[in-house]
């Protein structure tokens, strides 16, 4: 078996699992619960719906980004979206190590380069850990948090926490 058909095969096998109702065992519940305050935590519904556009930049909005930030720096993750915070809303946060945090407002992937496969861990399912092929570089049309359009090119942990939050 070569790498990439491993890769594969472990997808196909965690998009299972996910596709199937997923039961935490009682005497973790409340751990994986208590993980991470303010994310909501699979299998919560919000996590399926389809986010929907932002429309208006808002107080309410600002507000939401807010939150989005406090909630991202004290589970001390690397991205957020904001359905994980309860908000089927297309709002997400790239914070990558040393580098500046960015809000994307209706973020729109227009290109994608090159595949790598890296880990990749999710605040909303705790503890939970896998490799997963992703573009190694990609571009991404949005608003940022003044409701300015642009355009990112990410390469490597940057894209990785776009797209995946995407």
């Amino acid at each position: 078996m070569t790498l990439r058909s491993g890769v594969s095969r472990y997808n196909r096998i965690v998009s299972k699992i996910i596709e199937t109702k997923v039961v935490v065992p009682d005497f973790v519940a409340e751990f994986y619960h208590s993980a991470n305050p303010g994310i909501v935590k699979y299998p919560d519904p919000v996590l399926r719906r389809v986010a929907a556009p932002v429309k208006r930049l808002t107080q309410g909005v600002q507000a939401l980004i807010d939150r989005m930030f406090s909630v991202l720096n004290s589970a001390k993750g690397l991205g957020l979206a904001a359905p994980q915070v309860g908000v089927c809303e297309r709002i997400i946060i790239v914070a990558p190590l040393g580098e500046a945090p960015k809000v994307l407002i209706n973020p729109e992937v227009v290109a994608s380069r090159g595949s790598v496969i890296g880990q990749e861990g999710c605040l909303s399912i705790p503890w939970l850990y896998g490799d997963v092929e992703r573009a190694e570089e990609a571009d991404v049309r949005a608003l940022d948090r003044k409701g300015k359009e642009v355009l990112l090119r990410l390469k490597g942990m940057p894209a990785r926490i776009a797209l995946h939050e995407i």
